[in-house]
């Protein structure tokens, strides 16, 4: 069975997994209250932001909770810590892959479809009243939930046991094939090329083609306004768009910055075929594991991000957090 990292003194381990054991901890015990606590604020509705926006953005919260609790608690500190549980199994651990496979590309999917949501409202007027609708952000989510769970099924057949004990298999790790044969190397691209690579293109070219029309609509507003003598007086409908893009922008540069190690280096190992690292000082597995760690955390920053970039959120923010710290008060002057 495998032994648990505690078992080995903390300084003799390399330091990419000391690195690893405190900082995949300190990223859930954060990230999962946080997402907890940006549900329950945004499905209030005290925002100010449309029942459209709150629905992508409730929906990509809940997508990045479940990616903390599948990935980074039963997959990473499980193995760390907990090693020798049921997760363990080899016929349980490939379905938790899956989960957490699924669970990352909704996330990142979800953030395409917002940043779409985003264009259509400012690029594309004749769309905007029929698009831009709480009804059909329910059916994008369900689509986006259905068709990637979906994708992600064939990772339940691509792992094999990492060793047999009494005729049960343990562990799981992808099978040789899984890197050789035609097919699974072509369901890797397709998969790869969905998440993140197709995301990370679109995300970039639906900003830019909003970026350009956000200036062109500037100018002409500027424009009127000088025509009629009120260019001083402020313009509520550019104050509007200009806090809509700013967490449209925040939101899509965090997802871009954080993926871009996992990108590279995916390309690279697949150009030099090189799949298996030598050791824990190989460069090739410590920027896998950099690149992953990096990637989960864009699992917690967007509670920030909305905590910096709106006014209204920050508010109910503060005002959940003085209710909860009244409530321990009571609990704690009761208790004693």
């Amino acid at each position: 069975m495998a032994v648990p990292l505690t078992d080995y003194p903390f300084s003799t381990l390399p330091p990419i997994l000391q690195t690893a054991m405190i900082y995949y901890p300190i990223i859930a015990v954060f990230g999962i209250p946080a997402n907890v606590i940006t549900i329950v604020i945004l499905c209030q509705g005290k925002c100010g932001l449309s029942r459209c926006i709150t629905s992508y953005l409730v929906a990509m919260a809940s997508a990045d909770l479940l990616v903390l609790i599948t990935d980074v608690v039963f997959w990473r500190i499980k193995d760390f810590y907990f090693p020798n549980t049921f997760l363990l199994h080899t016929n349980v651990c490939p379905f938790n892959y899956f989960l957490a496979r699924a669970a990352t590309d909704i996330s990142v999917w979800l953030t395409v479809a917002f940043t779409f949501d985003r264009f259509i409202t400012i690029c594309c007027q004749k769309l905007r009243t029929n698009y831009c609708s709480k009804k059909i952000a329910k059916v994008v989510i369900g689509s986006v939930c259905l068709l990637l769970c979906s994708k992600n099924i064939p990772f339940c057949f691509a792992f094999g046991p990492y060793y047999i004990i009494d005729n049960v298999a343990w562990g799981c790790k992808f099978k040789m094939e899984y890197y050789t044969e035609a097919a699974w190397v072509a369901f890797t691209w397709t998969d790869r090329s969905l998440n993140p690579l197709l995301p990370a293109f679109l995300i970039i070219l639906l900003n830019a083609r909003t970026v350009g029309s956000i200036f062109t609509a500037s100018k002409i507003r500027r424009k009127l306004r000088e025509s009629k003598n009120d260019a001083d007086r402020n313009d509520p409908e550019m104050e509007n768009r200009r806090k809509s893009i700013t967490l449209l922008f925040t939101l899509s540069g965090n997802f871009l910055l954080l993926w871009m190690t996992f990108v590279i280096f995916f390309v690279v190992m697949r150009i030099k075929k090189h799949y298996y690292a030598t050791g824990f000082e190989d460069p090739m597995y410590i920027t896998d594991y950099i690149s992953f760690m990096l990637l989960l955390l864009s699992t917690c920053t967007n509670t920030c991000i909305y905590a910096v970039t709106q006014t209204k959120f920050r508010e109910e923010l503060k005002n959940g957090i003085k209710y909860a710290v009244q409530i321990v008060c009571v609990l704690l002057k009761h208790s004693s």
